[in-house]
């Protein structure tokens, strides 16, 4: 089975001037545990996930003078995987690279993400059993 097959077509962003707090509300309303930061020219220069905000926030004073910016605490080296690999080659990816989602491309396009949660429904589905009996 390839990436395509299971990953989410939508990637839900942020740009680079959001600010942690707007982050967090934009992840909890989205239902979603990581955010990628997109630039100008519409290219992802990092990803923030559930565990960098709730860091950043938690640390920070009510009257602390710094603040952060999205920038500041994402991860800028973002781990991608081509649409047409093999999910078994997503899987080890993430273990490898210890994350938990990767940036899926076509053609050098972002098409979309694939989660480890989504590998794991994909095991527990009936299609999955069935296609490697």
């Amino acid at each position: 089975m390839k990436v395509k097959d299971v990953m989410n077509n939508t990637v839900i962003y942020v740009n680079s001037d959001t600010s942690p707090l707007e982050a967090f509300k934009k992840m909890y309303k989205e239902g979603v545990r990581r955010l990628f930061i997109i630039n100008g020219d519409g290219k992802a220069d990092g990803v923030v996930s559930y565990t960098d905000l709730i860091g950043i926030l938690g640390t920070q004073k009510p009257n602390s003078n710094k603040n952060y910016n999205i920038t500041d605490i994402m991860t800028k080296n973002i781990i991608t995987i081509d649409a047409e690999d093999d999910i078994e080659d997503a899987a080890n990816l993430m273990v490898r690279a210890d994350v938990s989602g990767l940036l899926v491309l076509d053609l050098n396009k972002t098409v979309g993400v694939i989660t480890k949660t989504d590998i794991c429904r994909l095991v527990a589905s009936e299609k999955y059993v069935e296609a490697n009996e």
